[in-house]
C-alpha cells in the first residue's frame, strides 16, 4: 500500500541508487560518488574537476549538463549523447542546447556543440581516429580565437565557424 507522503519518483530514484550501486560493484577499479542532484550542481561549480562521467537520470543529467556548459563558456560548446550501452537500440547524438529557437535562423547559433556531438557519434560507431580529428578541428578554431559566434564574445555567424572548423579538418 502506498503512503500518501510517498512519490512514485521518491520509490524510482531509490531503484536508480541500488541499479547503480550493484552495476558499481562490477567495477570496481572505477570510484563512484553518489551525491543528490542538488550538491552535484554545488559540486560542478565548486569543482568541476573532479568529475569525468556523470551517469543520472535525464531529468537530473539536464540539469547538470547546463550548468556543465555554462562553466566551460557557453551552451553552443556542450555536446551530448544519450547512448544505449548494449548497443541493441540506437543512441542519439545532439547538442545539449536543443533547437534554440530564440535565435534559429538568424545565422548566429554556435555549431560547435552540434560539431563535437557527430564527434562523439563517430567515436560511438568506432570511427575513432575521425573523432578525435574532428575534436581536434574544433579546438583549433577555439585556441585560434578568429572566429567566435556571440555567445562567445564574438561576431562571427554560424556559417563562419562552420568553415573555419572545416579548414582545420582539411
Amino acid at each position: 500500500d502506498w503512503s500518501s507522503d510517498v512519490c512514485s519518483s521518491d520509490l524510482s530514484m531509490v531503484l536508480w541508487d541500488r541499479t547503480f550501486k550493484d552495476i558499481a560493484a562490477d567495477y570496481p577499479d572505477i570510484e563512484t560518488e553518489s551525491l543528490l542532484v542538488d550538491a552535484a550542481a554545488m559540486n560542478f561549480i565548486r569543482r568541476p574537476e573532479s568529475f569525468d562521467v556523470v551517469v543520472g537520470s535525464n531529468l537530473f543529467s539536464d540539469i547538470l549538463s547546463d550548468i556543465a556548459a555554462i562553466i566551460v563558456g557557453s551552451m553552443g560548446l556542450a555536446a551530448s549523447a544519450n547512448l544505449d550501452p548494449s548497443r541493441r537500440f540506437p543512441s542519439m547524438f545532439e547538442p545539449v542546447h536543443g533547437s534554440a529557437p530564440d535565435i534559429a535562423g538568424k545565422g548566429i547559433v554556435n555549431p560547435l556543440a552540434t560539431i563535437l556531438s557527430a564527434g562523439m557519434m563517430l567515436d560511438h560507431l568506432g570511427i575513432a581516429d575521425a573523432a578525435r580529428e574532428v575534436e581536434a578541428a574544433v579546438a583549433a578554431v577555439l585556441a585560434d580565437g578568429m572566429v567566435r559566434t556571440p555567445d562567445l564574445g564574438g561576431n562571427s555567424s554560424t556559417e563562419e565557424v562552420g568553415t573555419a572548423v572545416l579548414e582545420k579538418l582539411a
